[in-house]
């Protein structure tokens, strides 16, 4: 991208009083940013009204937001700029409402363009929660998808790392500017991410992790995705969000199942009663979609569900007190904490808040 049309953009999308309705409403109108920039302000008053138009004549900061976004640019090969009618635009996005008119990217823009999948849920996931959705992610990636996701605490972050592991990789869509890493503790596997993968957003180099920025970038991660896999959320999350989002630009919902006394379940059962494809494997997703090998996707289910251990049996897959479990098994307290010990140290059992354990699937 030239740097007079990197200027042009730029006035277009950060003028004050220029939201992403009016920027799309003048480039429809004169064709290109140059020529809304060039247009008369009262050309541009017919289309968006009279504050929009007059905003763009004086946008405060735009020459240090330009001088640093050119020199970001110039940093790194891996990073670019891309814009509606640019051949890097990812095809499926374009097929939303709401599509970003610009959007930042790091590293390999190529995955814009591979079917791809999105993987959410909860910041504060059940361990059996995290596992799934690292599980899955890396599960759905050796078969050949994509996988999406927000970089935020919990599933999102378990979702990348799985994805990691495998060779199709994953896009990370943030809600702050690409030199800014959110939340902080992320910040090497954002790295990771953009070495590997990608990190795309659609704010300007400098935005802060602000709140209201968050739930706009999930229409990105839905947008970007063949389907969205929501693995564990409460009722009100933003993780609903993005499947609403997702059965909006007529994508696939699926959903895992959960004990129905955890909370982080009830954002799941909730979507599975408004139609969202429940989901127990990898293959599950594979065969909805008609793409990969089921072979490769095999189940989620993992190392600790083929240990004939009859403690696991006992456990099932719900958080249970050591009183129940005194009462399935027949053993001494004692004993069975010793057990679960045990358990707990190879990674097979979670010890939970109040006194409970759970099963976690390790493969």
């Amino acid at each position: 991208m030239a740097r007079d049309e990197l200027v042009a953009w730029l006035r277009l999308l950060e003028a004050p009083r220029v939201g992403r309705d009016s920027a799309r409403k003048l480039l429809a109108a004169f064709g290109s940013p140059h020529a809304v920039i060039a247009a008369s302000e009262a050309a541009r008053r017919h289309v968006v009204g009279s504050g929009a138009a007059a905003s763009l004549a004086q946008v405060p900061g735009l020459e240090a937001l330009v001088d640093g976004t050119w020199e970001w640019l110039a940093g790194d090969s891996q990073r670019h700029v891309i814009t509606l009618g640019d051949p890097a635009y990812p095809a499926l996005l374009l097929e939303t409402a709401d599509p970003p008119l610009l959007l930042y990217a790091q590293g390999r823009t190529e995955l814009l363009h591979a079917p791809a999948i999105a993987i959410v849920g909860s910041r504060n996931p059940t361990p059996q929660g995290a596992s799934n959705a690292k599980a899955f992610a890396s599960t759905l990636s050796r078969a050949g998808l994509t996988v999406v996701s927000g970089l935020a605490l919990g599933v999102d972050a378990a979702a990348h790392e799985g994805a990691l592991l495998e060779s199709a990789a994953t896009i990370a869509v943030v809600g702050t500017g690409l030199d800014r890493v959110y939340p902080r503790q992320h910040r090497e596997l954002a790295h990771r991410i953009a070495h590997q993968g990608l990190i795309v957003s659609e704010y300007p180099l400098g935005t802060p992790p602000l709140q209201h920025n968050f739930p706009l970038r999930n229409r990105i991660i839905a947008g970007l995705s063949r389907g969205t896999l929501v693995v564990e959320a409460a009722l009100g999350s933003g993780s609903l969000i993005t499947a609403r989002l997702a059965v909006e630009a007529g994508r696939e919902v699926f959903a895992v199942p959960g004990s129905i006394h955890a909370p982080q379940a009830r954002g799941c059962h909730a979507l599975i009663r408004q139609g969202a494809k429940l989901v127990e494997t990898a293959q599950d997703i594979l065969e909805e979609l008609g793409c990969g090998t089921p072979a490769a996707a095999g189940g989620t289910s993992g190392a600790a569900d083929r240990l004939a251990d009859p403690l696991l049996e006992a456990l099932g897959h719900d958080p249970v007190t050591l009183d129940a479990l005194v009462a399935r098994t027949g053993w001494p307290a004692q004993d069975l904490n010793a057990r679960l010990l045990e358990l707990e140290l190879e990674g097979h059992v979670a010890r939970l808040p109040g006194q409970l354990f759970q099963r976690v699937a390790t493969g």
